[in-house]
């Protein structure tokens, strides 16, 4: 018997809601429950339930039930017999009476089954495959009108539930999609943290060298990462100026000892032997991949100069990469504000002075204003970390003095970045 039009329409449209629910819902749970509400109601059906095969479990795991009596079974177990025997047949009949010609008849592995039909009410078992494999089980309840199923009515509820296996198959393909990336972005994160404390073990290397400047390397490199955030670059640029920073004197490590800690101003000699470590860094550094570009870069020019009085190729300007230009300031401004051997560290307002002296000169304007405005903000209270006056030690300076040079300073720089850019329009 052909199914009436209207009932056809009917089934078309569950078809067509069936498609979308399982391509739309990222929630399982949710789509395998609607997706049973549509197929009992696209054919009038009573109850039903949808169990999910465990392959490595070996068992049918009860995922979504409508109609069915209290006490309907969780687990079903099914042993590699009971396997087959879905995957060899299609849609079976615990009751051939219900169906208007015979199908697949049960196996005397499925037996069992005819007795959970007889208690809940079930009459048909449709296995749902995927390219050969088990995903799960349909069971299905009487029509509501006690009539039989039609050959057409079980190929549309064939398809239905292939459709449902489809849709518990993809879920499983993008859960494992998920985990897998979930294990590489733990992966990615170990290297990244083993990355991270290498630099650092590197740069406490660099800095018990030099008795004199331990945690040096460290705390420009927490500048440079201030520096970077306040100028609006990315989390992944700012994390790669701080790397830089801790690694910008490791050229350090081929400079002899003495040099490093004459407890006076070396003599043009020795000087001109300490000036080697910028390039002799980025010797160090080049042969290793990092995962952030430019880093060998940074710690060869971190000592160039915006008018060209640096070392060790006086660049001059834009040839100086925005990076070093951070570092640069990162590491004068510690130089500045701690004791050396042969000096005690300069107050808070000859720092900033010195800052006037040479932005534009020594230093780039830009980055000059950026760690300005960033002291500024945790004086100010704007920004709660702290990070600079931690780092500089309590009572350094008075902030009631410090404050109105900052922002005098920040206004100055400020209409001379303007400026300059309005002629080099």
């Amino acid at each position: 018997m052909e199914l009436p039009t209207q009932k056809l329409i009917h089934t078309f449209g569950a078809l067509a809601d069936l498609g979308q629910e399982i391509t739309d819902s990222s929630d399982m749970s949710e789509m395998l429950l609607t997706s049973l509400r549509l197929l009992l109601g696209a054919q009038g059906i009573r109850r039903g339930a949808i169990f999910e095969y465990l392959t490595e479990e070996g068992f049918l795991r009860l995922v979504a039930a409508r109609g069915v009596a209290s006490g309907f079974l969780d687990t079903l177990n099914l042993d590699d017999s009971g396997k087959q025997a879905f995957l060899d047949r299609g849609l079976m009949a615990l009751f051939p009476e219900y169906v208007t010609s015979v199908k697949a008849r049960l196996p005397d592995s499925l037996a069992y089954f005819t007795e959970i039909g007889s208690s809940f009410g079930i009459q048909l078992l449709i296995p749902m495959t995927v390219r050969g494999e088990l995903v799960g089980v349909v069971l299905l309840g009487a029509k509501a009108t006690d009539q039989r199923f039609s050959d057409e009515e079980c190929e549309i509820i064939f398809s239905m539930a292939r459709h449902i296996g489809v849709g518990i198959h993809t879920h499983r393909l993008l859960e494992q999609v998920a985990q897998r990336a979930e294990e590489n972005r733990r992966l990615y994160e170990d290297l990244r943290t083993i990355y991270r404390d290498t630099v650092r073990a590197f740069a406490a290397a660099i800095d018990i060298k030099d008795k004199y400047t331990q945690g040096h390397s460290e705390r420009v490199g927490k500048y440079s990462e201030i520096i970077a955030r306040e100028l609006g670059w990315t989390e992944e640029e700012v994390e790669g100026i701080a790397i830089a920073g801790y690694l910008h004197d490791i050229g350090k490590l081929v400079v002899e000892r003495d040099i490093i800690n004459a407890p006076y101003r070396i003599d043009a000699k020795a000087s001109n032997e300490l000036n080697r470590h910028p390039a002799a860094g980025f010797e160090i550094l080049s042969p290793i991949h990092h995962p952030y570009t430019d880093i060998p870069l940074m710690a060869k020019y971190h000592h160039e100069r915006l008018d060209g009085r640096g070392y060790p190729e006086g660049l001059t300007g834009d040839q100086i990469p925005e990076g070093a230009k951070i570092v640069s300031l990162a590491d004068s401004f510690d130089a500045m504000t701690t004791d050396r051997p042969y000096r005690r560290r300069r107050s808070l307002e000859d720092v900033i002075q010195d800052f006037r002296d040479n932005a534009g000169k020594q230093f780039a304007p830009d980055v000059v204003i950026a760690l300005c405005r960033a002291l500024l903000k945790e004086l100010n209270g704007e920004s709660k970390e702290r990070r600079i006056l931690r780092l500089l030690g309590k009572n350094y300076f008075e902030p009631e003095t410090i404050i109105p040079l900052l922002k005098e300073l920040i206004a100055e720089l400020n209409s001379e970045v303007t400026a300059a850019a309005s002629t080099a329009d």
